[in-house]
């Protein structure tokens, strides 16, 4: 069943908006899932070239369970920006998919891109880097983060679909 939106419907509905509830994230986001449109309420990673709290996210549930039935959620990676190596490869993208994750999208890089875009889940980042992350358990989560320049919050419902990434404070649809 076809998701019922569409980011650029989104952002004429909301173009006005000016509370900072509607936000778009910058077109720099790459696809490398299977799944091109996804949405969700959002979950959230802080790192930087460590990517424990990313496995451990998508080695987790990926849903929530509300009145109306389940609901995947969309993790989504503070990275910092990082180009210097991935936060995702295969391993990690197959978990993501296997656990009923909507979708991930990452502020860094991901790698194993032929084994990512087999995966029956979103995937964007910046880029494709081959070299894996050190493994330091350090981060945070499920704290308010950035992704180039956008405040993204535990809570708030992403939209992304082959037009770009939007994200509101609220359910849009």
């Amino acid at each position: 069943m076809p998701l019922p939106f569409t980011t650029c419907d989104l952002c004429d509905a909301h173009k006005g908006d000016t509370s900072g509830a509607f936000r778009v994230l910058p077109p720099v986001f790459r696809d490398f899932g299977q799944v091109l449109k996804f949405a969700g309420p959002v979950v959230t990673v802080k790192c930087f070239e460590d990517n424990t709290l990313v496995k451990a996210a998508v080695d987790s549930q990926g849903w929530v369970d509300t009145p109306t039935g389940r609901m995947a959620q969309v993790l989504v990676v503070d990275g910092g920006g990082s180009l210097r190596k991935a936060l995702l490869g295969g391993n990690l993208g197959a978990a993501a998919a296997r656990n009923g994750w909507a979708g991930v999208v990452i502020d860094g890089c991901v790698r194993d891109t032929a084994e990512l875009a087999t995966q029956a889940v979103g995937i964007r980042a910046l880029a494709p880097m081959p070299l894996p992350t050190e493994k330091r358990n350090q981060g945070q989560a499920g704290v308010a983060v950035q992704l180039q320049g956008v405040w993204v919050r535990p809570g708030d419902w992403l939209y992304a679909d082959e037009d770009g990434i939007v994200v509101s404070a609220t359910p849009l649809v």
